[in-house]
C-alpha cells in the first residue's frame, strides 16, 4: 500500500512538473522569432500633435485647455495640421475624436461641450459644421492661469469634419473615438462607413462607449472596434484559456488597449501574445500606467525604455514629436 501511495505521489509530481513546463514553453517569448523587431514600435499619436497638460487631480469635466504646459509647438489637437505634423514625425496612426453635428456630419472635436476650448457654448450637435468652422478652437488655451492666451484668434476655421480628415489623408490609419455612450452615434458612424470598400475600412478602427460600439458592430461586424466591455470580455476569457495558446472569439478582430503595468501578467507577453493577436486580426496598443487613465502614454524616449527592448507592438503617445526618430534609433 505504501509503495502504491508513493507511486501515486510521484506520478502527480511529474504531471505537475510537466504541466508547468508546458505552460512555460507555450507562453515564453524566448523561442519565438519577432519578424517585426527591426521595425521598432509602431506609434499611435493621441489627437495628433497636441498641447499637453497636467494630469494631476483631473476629472471628466476638467477644462484641460486652462492647464496646458508652456507651448513647445504651434499645433492644436484634432486639427488637420496637427495630424500632418504627427505623421511627418513618424506616427503610424492618429487617434481623433468624433462628435455629431446639427446637419448630420461628424466634427473632429474632443470635449463634451464647446465652452472650455472655444468661444462658443453648448454641444457640437447644436451647430452645423459650417457654424462650427466659425468658432475659435484656440480661444481657451492658457498656460499661466489666464494671464495670456497664446492661441486665441488662431483657431478659427480649424475644426475639421471627419470627411475632410479622411480626404486629406486617404492612405493613413486612424483610430476614431466616440466620446458618448449613445447607441445612435454608433449607428450614424456605421452608416457613414457602410459604403466604403473593405480595403478602406481596414485603415480605420473605432473605440468608445459600450452602446455605440455594440450598435456599430451590429451594422458592420467586420469593422475593428473596441469598448470597455469588449476589452474586458477578451482579457478575462484569454486569462482563463490563453495559457494553452487558445484565442477566444472575444479576442478576434478587435483592438486591445493594455496598460503597461498589467501587460506582463498576460499569457505570452510580449512576443507570443502579440503574435497570437496578430493572427486573430487584433491590434494591441500599450498605454501608460495601470489603466486608471487610458490617455497616459509613452511621451519620451525614456518612457519607451520601460518596455521590453525587443518590443515591436503599438504604443500610445501624447508627444509624437519627442519620439520622432525612434525607429531610426
Amino acid at each position: 500500500m505504501n509503495l502504491l501511495k508513493r507511486w501515486i505521489r510521484r506520478k502527480r509530481f511529474w504531471i505537475a512538473v510537466g504541466l508547468l513546463l508546458f505552460i512555460w514553453i507555450n507562453n515564453t517569448s524566448l523561442f519565438i522569432g519577432n519578424h517585426h523587431e527591426d521595425e521598432g514600435p509602431k506609434l499611435l499619436a493621441h489627437r495628433g500633435l497636441a498641447q499637453t497638460f497636467s494630469m494631476e487631480n483631473i476629472q471628466n469635466d476638467t477644462c484641460t485647455a486652462e492647464r496646458i504646459y508652456e507651448p513647445e509647438h504651434p499645433y492644436l489637437e484634432n486639427t488637420i495640421s496637427s495630424m500632418r505634423a504627427a505623421f511627418l514625425a513618424g506616427a503610424d496612426m492618429v487617434e481623433l475624436d468624433v462628435k455629431p453635428t446639427k446637419d448630420g456630419q461628424f466634427a473632429v472635436f474632443h470635449d463634451w461641450t464647446l465652452d472650455c476650448r472655444t468661444n462658443g457654448q453648448g454641444k457640437t450637435v447644436d451647430y452645423t459644421m459650417a457654424e462650427l468652422k466659425l468658432l475659435d478652437i484656440g480661444y481657451g488655451y492658457t498656460a499661466d492661469g489666464g494671464a495670456t492666451y497664446p492661441f486665441r484668434g488662431k483657431g478659427i476655421n480649424l475644426m475639421p469634419s471627419l470627411t475632410e480628415v479622411l480626404r486629406q489623408f486617404p492612405d493613413q490609419n486612424f483610430l476614431l473615438h466616440i466620446k458618448s455612450n449613445d447607441a445612435e452615434e454608433g449607428v450614424q458612424l456605421a452608416e457613414y462607413f457602410s459604403g466604403m470598400s473593405r480595403e478602406k475600412l481596414e485603415r480605420y478602427t473605432v473605440y468608445g462607449g459600450d452602446e455605440p460600439i455594440a450598435a456599430l458592430k451590429e451594422k458592420l461586424p467586420d469593422m475593428r472596434a473596441m469598448s470597455k466591455e469588449t476589452l474586458k470580455e477578451c482579457l478575462i476569457s484569454y486569462e482563463a484559456s490563453g495559457w494553452t495558446g487558445y484565442i477566444p472569439s472575444a479576442c478576434r478582430n478587435t483592438e486591445l488597449h493594455i496598460p503597461e503595468k498589467i501587460a506582463p501578467w498576460i499569457w505570452g507577453w510580449p512576443d507570443k501574445f502579440l503574435s497570437r493577436m496578430e493572427r486573430a486580426d487584433t491590434r494591441v496598443i500599450v498605454v501608460g500606467g495601470d489603466g486608471s487613465d487610458f490617455s497616459s502614454g509613452f511621451d519620451s524616449l525614456e518612457d519607451v525604455k520601460r518596455l521590453p527592448s525587443s518590443y515591436s507592438g503599438w504604443i500610445w503617445t501624447n508627444r509624437i514629436d519627442r519620439l520622432a526618430g525612434l525607429k531610426a534609433d
